[in-house]
């Protein structure tokens, strides 16, 4: 009896023994062409745990990459990829570049300084104007996001004046609206009847009579 501790390590678990010694056999083929053919139908075999990408690209890369993993990069086959070897699979990942972006006007955010750039870079008198109007806008909703009240337009056009050196005005006002939190209902639970109020309460003493008690007549 073959226990586990006489065999050789897995290399990749989610595909078991048997592939693992399928593949162990495809070393030992010496026909070029019998290997190759054998190689494939490994393959097609590996792709069986995983059905529904048996036939997407990028999967089936995985799938040769996994051969030549398993195979310690020992298998002489041709790949219709590139063959990874010991070093790619070590090799770590470059590491990506954290843009670093220190706003002048924190408040506003770095991407109000581009679109000002971009409007003073703007020739087109109209373009450029809408620019202002935009920009404006943008401001005056961040101000009443942080603040929670009404700005004046003229606060918001000494600010503007400031940041582009008196380059941009804003024509047309820009209206925001003001952030105001919803404030609790007495009770909690909005219009709800009193404690001891019921439907129909207060019609017994309606001249109008339709509610309340009846006298029975005799």
């Amino acid at each position: 009896m073959e226990y586990n501790t006489t065999r050789n390590t897995l290399a990749i678990r989610e595909y078991g023994r048997h592939v693992q010694k399928m593949i162990d056999h495809l070393l030992s083929i010496e026909d070029p062409e019998r290997r190759q053919t054998n190689a494939k139908a490994v393959i097609e075999l590996m792709g069986f745990f995983n059905p529904h990408l048996k036939n997407v690209e990028d999967f089936r890369h995985k799938l040769w990459d996994h051969l030549f993993l398993i195979s310690d990069f020992k298998l002489d086959v041709k790949s219709p990829y590139p063959i990874p070897t010991r070093e790619t699979l070590k090799s770590k990942p470059k590491v990506l570049p954290y843009p670093k972006r220190y706003p002048k006007y924190a408040h506003l955010g770095k991407n109000l300084e581009t679109v000002i750039k971009k409007a003073l870079d703007e020739q087109d008198v109209e373009k450029r104007q809408g620019f202002s109007n935009a920009i404006a806008y943008y401001m005056k909703l961040t101000y009443n996001n942080w603040h929670k009240e009404e700005v004046q337009d003229d606060i918001i056009q000494t600010e503007l004046s400031n940041i582009t050196n008196g380059q941009l005005e804003f024509t047309n006002t820009p209206f925001v609206k003001t952030y105001r939190p919803q404030q609790e209902r007495p009770g909690g639970y909005g219009n709800q009847r009193g404690r001891f109020q019921q439907r129909g309460g207060g019609r017994r003493n309606d001249p109008r009579g339709g509610g309340g008690f009846k006298k029975k007549r005799y």
